[in-house]
């Protein structure tokens, strides 16, 4: 508990619908990607998991994962979290983050996964600075081009964060203190890409290409993207060997 939220595991089927609700309030009620509640007792009835932060028993924010299993190992995979507009910026979807590696903890699960757009680097900071996540895959329009008015008509194309949940990197990025490396590739994200996004989509597009290419070359070279740091004209991933690690 932290600041009057409350972050526990979601029971029930009004529990799981009040997710499902609050994904309409935050994608919109156009969003025909929206995931139903049947989704959500799968997950509860197959080794998922359905968290949730509630303020004096409102559903502020939720965290919706699958079990998966990975080179004859059990992870998850984080599929959906999304935190109620008001309560952004108030550390909710951290909250909900380090309650998810705890509860996998217990469970002797060390590996959770999830997906996130390469183009939004605020989500990219907080995967890789602030969790310790690292990404060495890059995946070209996962899930197609969808109705979603947050995609804008692109293509869906994902960086996979894999958080090792008990690892040394991971350990100090909880406590603030993983540095940037030294020497490092980098690629860089413009600072003005965002308002690209609804002025110009053929730019954002042939920039996505680039971005695509360049991570496509650098994971082939066995690099690994582990950090975000600011430039002059936006932010830029940070890539290292994965033999440093």
């Amino acid at each position: 508990m932290s600041g009057g939220i409350l972050v526990r595991g979601c029971e029930g089927l009004e529990e799981f619908r009040a997710c499902v609700a609050l994904q309409r309030e935050i994608w919109g009620e156009a969003d025909l990607e929206i995931v139903p509640d049947t989704i959500f007792v799968v997950a509860a009835h197959t080794g998922g998991q359905i968290l949730g932060a509630f303020d004096d028993g409102r559903l502020t924010g939720f965290t919706l994962s699958l079990p998966g299993l990975r080179n004859g190992g059990a992870y998850l995979h984080s599929h959906m979290t999304g935190v109620a507009a008001e309560y952004r910026d108030r550390g909710v979807g951290r909250m909900l983050k380090l309650f998810q590696r705890e509860d996998a903890l217990r469970r002797d699960i060390r590996l959770i996964e999830w997906t996130f757009d390469p183009l939004e680097m605020r989500n990219a900071h907080f995967n890789l600075n602030r969790l310790g996540a690292i990404a060495r895959r890059y995946l070209p329009n996962l899930y197609g081009l969808t109705s979603s008015p947050l995609h804008r008509g692109l293509a869906t194309d994902r960086l996979v964060a894999e958080w090792q949940l008990d690892s040394p990197r991971v350990l100090a990025a909880l406590h603030g203190e993983v540095q940037n490396p030294r020497h490092a590739e980098s690629i860089e994200i413009p600072s003005s890409l965002e308002g690209w996004k609804t002025s110009d989509t053929a730019l954002v597009e042939r920039l996505q290409g680039e971005i695509r290419a360049k991570f496509t070359q650098e994971f082939a070279r066995g690099y690994a993207a582990v950090g975000v740091a600011k430039t002059p004209t936006g932010s830029a991933y940070q890539l290292i060997p994965w033999s440093d690690f």
